[in-house]
């Protein structure tokens, strides 16, 4: 028996100032779908999302979920206005004693519960909402940049709890290495259409030019049969009298066709101004060591940097990196240790907070009234490769419209910021490239042109950013802060350093759980204190049992996917329900007994 969709929408049509997003958009997401949604910036990708997830009503069309499915959305902006902690509003809407399953996702995506949300930093807020998704545990999840502000370590487990999950989810994301992990289908909106594939995202490329090749070929072959029909309805006036009226109709409908359809949207207009050849030796940090109080950022670091080369700085949020990369070009002092730059350097800096922007000016204004960018006298104009530009003609580079040079930055997307960002940036002569959180909310084709252009840059590029692919594309030295002041510099990129770390990063699911385990078992020399012998025993056994019966779930999920087991073995079908229910509740009871043993201990 066919289990029926988690989620169909059909003849979806939606305006927002009188622009259409969509037009007539059907589609139907079924149980244990994996799908990517992709598309350009401002494409409609997180709008049709939130139509998925009903939080924005279409113009016509209709959105169905069958009764008991539940569909969960994280959030890009969670209204925690109602809440003390960010651990208040990720579990508001968990039954009771169901608090282990925060629990859990908090400790691997490194969420702290209790982080009072009047102090919560936008990327907190937004793991709140991953994490409140997450301990939901509904049946369609829909995930919108899920990967924004988290670091690789938090990125490979969130991967693997996706990867593991037997939900269905939709996923939008920049992340390539992320994408092609995880799906198996793709939805890629282009022009207000939204066609599906059933691959995943590794060929999505491939895909995306060959349909972009037939629609030219046959955009040629209208425009060449719109020619031939003009011809003749022209020189039929000479040869005949009376035209044939019906091929002149037809013509008519050929131009209207043609002048319908909807050009693709071309690519911003990207490229770095080189400044004057710095020396061959950029940076060099001899015995680098620096603290904030107890907590140690790097401890007798040595780095030099050669013109030319391309540095990625990889760790944990919050272990330093940003501050590392302070200290290589001079804004932030060691402790002890030298820096040394080289001659004649130019820099230039991408920060991931975006502090360059001012975000309730123009577009316009922040191009114009920065002092490395303004014409003397002409402030319409802004000075690019040696050259001055119109703002507005240099904006549409960068695929902005003219009537967005005059709105606030404040207006635009997270995507359309950083664009702006790079548009300052690269009309600013510099020989080292400071990027720090490029990646953030770019779309592929953008990070793609992003790659291009640093691949012909003739400067050095310093760079900090959580995309594994990203950084395997660009990076020719990885420097991996792990904390406690540790930080070593390994040749490659992300794949070159995880073939070579000491100790790879633990990506399974509930990674405390294991080592508490793993300690119980290992006898008196790591008794945890506070526990009975029968106690300490329990906690031993935990994570054995909590295996076992994980495995159990699986068969019988693997047992109720067939599709005509109901039909053929009604009872052996009923009997597969009754023990899955048993064991998933026997499941979360062991889950939340070795959460309060291991607390205790």
């Amino acid at each position: 028996m066919a289990r029926a969709p988690l989620l169909q929408l059909s003849g979806i049509s939606l305006t927002f100032g009188g622009n259409p997003v969509f037009d007539a958009l059907s589609l139907t997401v079924q149980p244990g779908d994996r799908i990517a949604l992709v598309g350009r910036n401002g494409s409609g990708k997180s709008t049709l999302m939130k139509v998925m997830a009903g939080l924005v009503e279409p113009d016509r069309g209709l959105r169905v979920i069958p009764p008991g499915v539940t569909v969960g959305y994280m959030e890009q902006e969670p209204d925690l206005s109602r809440h003390a902690t960010l651990g208040d509003f990720a579990a508001s809407t968990l039954a009771e004693g169901q608090d282990y399953r925060l629990a859990v996702v908090a400790e691997g995506l490194k969420f702290n519960p209790a982080t009072p949300v009047a102090t919560a930093s936008g990327g907190e807020r937004r793991r709140a909402a991953l994490a409140k998704l997450l301990a939901e545990a509904p049946e369609l999840m829909l995930l919108d940049e899920p990967t924004n502000h988290l670091d690789i370590q938090a990125i490979e487990w969130l991967e693997a709890e996706l990867a593991q999950t037997r939900a269905a989810f939709v996923l939008i994301s920049h992340d390539r290495a992320f994408l092609r992990a995880l799906s198996k289908a793709t939805l890629w909106i282009d022009r207000g259409e939204v066609r599906r594939r059933d691959t995943g995202f590794d060929g999505f490329e491939d895909w995306r030019e060959t349909v972009w090749a037939e629609e030219d070929e046959a955009r040629h072959k209208l425009d060449r049969k719109i020619r031939a029909e003009a011809k003749w309805a022209v020189e039929g006036i000479s040869a005949r009298r009376k035209r044939n009226m019906g091929r002149v109709r037809a013509l008519q409908a050929l131009k209207a066709d043609r002048a319908a359809q909807i050009r693709r949207q071309g690519t911003a207009a990207f490229a770095l101004e080189s400044g004057p050849t710095s020396g061959r030796k950029v940076i060099e940090a001899k015995g680098l060591t620096k603290a904030f109080g107890d907590t140690a950022i790097v401890k007798g670091f040595d780095l030099r940097v050669l013109r030319g080369d391309r540095v990625a700085f990889v760790g944990p949020n919050g272990v330093g990196k940003t501050t590392l990369l302070k200290m290589l070009t001079g804004e932030v002092q060691p402790d002890s240790g030298t820096v040394t730059l080289g001659t004649s350097l130019e820099i230039a800096v991408f920060d991931q907070t975006r502090s360059r922007l001012e975000l309730d000016a123009s577009l316009w204004d922040n191009l114009t009234v920065d002092p490395l960018m303004r014409v003397s006298g002409a402030s319409d104009q802004v000075m690019v490769r040696g050259q001055p530009k119109h703002v507005v003609a240099y904006l549409k580079d960068f695929l902005f419209d003219e009537a967005q040079a005059r709105a606030p930055v404040r207006s635009l997307s997270g995507g359309e910021r950083a664009r702006l960002l790079l548009a300052k940036l690269m009309a600013q002569p510099s020989n080292l490239l400071i990027l720090d959180e490029p990646t953030n909310d770019l779309d592929v084709e953008t990070l793609d042109l992003l790659q291009d252009i640093l691949g012909d840059y003739d400067g050095t590029v310093l760079l900090v950013s959580h995309d594994r692919d990203f950084i395997d594309r660009i990076a020719t030295t990885t420097v991996a802060l792990t904390g406690e002041g540790r930080a070593q510099a390994y040749p490659g990129g992300w794949s070159d350093y995880a073939a070579q770390r000491p100790e790879p990063v633990e990506t399974a699911a509930r990674p405390a759980l294991k080592a508490a385990g793993a300690a119980a078992r290992a006898g008196s020399a790591a008794k945890p204190a506070g526990l009975s012998f029968t106690e300490r025993n329990r906690l031993a056994e935990l994570p054995d049992l909590i295996a076992r019966l994980e495995a159990e779930i699986g068969k019988l999920h693997a047992l109720l996917d067939d599709p005509g087991l109901f039909t053929r073995e009604p009872v052996k079908f009923r009997k597969a329900t009754e023990a899955l229910s048993e064991r998933q509740r026997a499941l979360d009871a062991a889950e939340s007994e070795w959460l309060e043993l291991a607390d205790r201990a």
